[in-house]
């Protein structure tokens, strides 16, 4: 059958169980976190942080809250940052999978500006917080389209800066090419399948585009980064 990527796929991912607690999860992390770092997607978040905060004072403390974050790498990646340039980082992560919030305190035992909430943002009080920057890597595509407008009215409402999302373009090229890394990574049965779905759920430049209108947006940029990811910066 034709691969077909002209509209976003109705598939469900294996991780799109947040009750899953299991070695394939702890696994598909940790494929997900090396593919990220090898092939330069961390730096699509970093550039995006890097534009909000060139105007602070550098002795500002500037609260990031990672939605989605996975096993933490992004974080750590930021730790790291904020102390070769002499930043005051305070660093959250929230994940509604409490496996997954597990696996990632366990990887950031030696950071000591990252926390980690295992918590569904739709029935989380964030009001203790003082959110700068919102970052959402790789987790929007796991939304349908309604699902996702909800999701960044919430995170919008709660934070005083701005929200960096990098996630994966849909496209044929991009699809035969993680096919590709199936084999050159040798990745696990749960991380192929997953992130062959994932970027079928990804985007196109018009799908972020609408959902920017129909958000309401008025300061807005939309980029595409290697390796096939789309940088949506948006600023308040």
């Amino acid at each position: 059958m034709a691969l077909d990527t002209k509209y976003r796929t109705d598939l469900e991912e294996s991780m799109d169980d947040f009750s899953m607690d299991s070695n394939d999860l702890v696994t598909a992390l940790d494929d997900i976190a090396r593919i990220n770092q090898l092939l330069g997607g961390n730096a699509v978040t970093l550039n995006g942080v890097k534009e909000l905060i060139k105007n602070y004072p550098k002795d500002q403390s500037i609260t990031i809250m990672d939605f989605g974050c996975g096993g933490g790498d992004m974080l750590r990646m930021l730790s790291k940052f904020g102390a070769e340039n002499n930043l005051k980082f305070v660093l959250i992560g929230i994940d509604a999978n409490e496996a997954t919030i597990r696996h990632a305190e366990k990887c950031s035992a030696d950071f000591d500006n990252i926390t980690y909430l295992a918590e569904d943002i739709f029935l989380y009080d964030f009001s203790k917080y003082n959110i700068d920057i919102a970052l959402i890597t790789l987790t929007l595509h796991h939304f349908k389209n309604d699902e996702i407008i909800k999701i960044m009215k919430v995170i919008y409402n709660i934070i005083k800066k701005g929200i960096v999302v990098n996630d994966l373009q849909r496209s044929k090229l991009a699809y035969r090419l993680f096919q590709m890394l199936i084999f050159i990574f040798r990745l696990e049965k749960m991380t192929a399948n997953d992130g062959l779905i994932s970027i079928l759920r990804g985007f196109k430049r018009k799908d972020l585009e609408k959902f920017s209108k129909d958000l309401g947006l008025k300061k807005y940029s939309i980029k595409w980064k290697w390796a096939f990811r789309y940088q949506w910066i948006i600023e308040k």
